[in-house]
């Protein structure tokens, strides 16, 4: 069952090969979301400070039925923070507003603050200062994983070439349609671990004729052969939902997808249109400049 297979890290570590995700999921309604995912198998729950649901995301790791040290608990310090003493605060209030102890993994969101994602200025030197917080954050044991989300090859080499501890994950958007091999091999060579989040495409997936055949071929869900994909790929799957009833299905993964199926899926032609959710940085299709 995919809920109890995990990948190992460069640490070690092991983390869950399918989590939870939840962006867009209120405060309010987090800590209930939380502790349905848990009760279904969900051992990894991630989330960002940009999200604005940590706390009750807390609330529902402390009050679910399952004790911390089994659960993956993710948060990702906000895109906007580019100094050592701006991250290192943030991982601290992350941790106050969640009630934690520690999390299991922290990363930065983007290498560039939003309003500047893709653009000319690169950050490569902030980027090098919110790394040794979160380097620090490890050695004191606040944090056990840490990474990057939505980092290209330079951003990484970057952190590479000065960095006492290499990143350990890369968590990134990647779906049927959107498949950056470049990345992909160049993430595994350096032993980082790709994690997808909106594996489904925020719901676009879900309108593509050609997934919806080829998942009709295999009797799932669009959705599920979605999931499959990123699974098949080596990713971890995060995908978002607070319905009890897409969790349970996002976890019926267990069938494969035959290489021919999976080469057709890699090469599916580029999406260009995220629909009412296009005008977030990273659903804008805009390249680094």
């Amino acid at each position: 069952m995919i809920l109890q297979e995990t990948y190992k890290l460069e640490n070690g570590t092991r983390i869950p090969k399918l989590g939870l995700g939840t962006w867009c999921i209120d405060n309010d309604k987090a800590a209930q979301t939380v502790r349905t995912a848990v009760t279904l198998g969900y051992r990894l729950i991630d989330t960002a400070q940009a999200y604005k649901n940590e706390q009750g995301v807390g609330e529902g790791i402390r009050s679910c039925s399952v004790p911390r040290e089994e659960l993956f608990v993710a948060s990702k310090v906000a895109a906007e923070l580019k100094t050592y003493e701006a991250a290192a605060a943030s991982i601290e209030e992350t941790l106050e507003k969640m009630g934690l102890d520690y999390l299991d993994q922290m990363i930065i969101h983007a290498p560039q603050p939003w309003n500047e994602f893709r653009d000319t200025k690169r950050y490569f030197a902030e980027n090098k200062a919110v790394w040794r917080a979160l380097e620090d954050a490890q050695a004191a044991g606040k944090v056990r994983v840490i990474g990057v989300s939505n980092f290209l090859q330079d951003d990484l080499e970057n952190l590479l070439s000065d960095c006492r501890i290499q990143p350990m994950v890369n968590q990134i958007l990647l779906h049927i349609s959107n498949t950056d091999h470049d990345l992909l091999n160049f993430c595994r060579e350096q032993h980082i671990q790709v994690e997808a989040y909106s594996p489904i495409a925020h719901g676009e997936a879900l309108k593509n004729p050609v997934i919806a055949q080829m998942a009709k071929k295999y009797g799932v869900s669009a959705a599920q052969l979605c999931v499959r994909y990123v699974l098949q790929l080596g990713a971890v799957a995060l995908p978002k939902t607070a319905d009890p009833q897409h969790m349970e299905e996002n976890a019926a993964v267990d069938f494969v997808l035959t290489p021919e199926d999976m080469a057709a899926l890699m090469q599916m032609e580029h999406i260009t249109d995220y629909g009412e959710f296009s005008f977030f940085p990273v659903f804008s299709g805009k390249k680094q400049v």
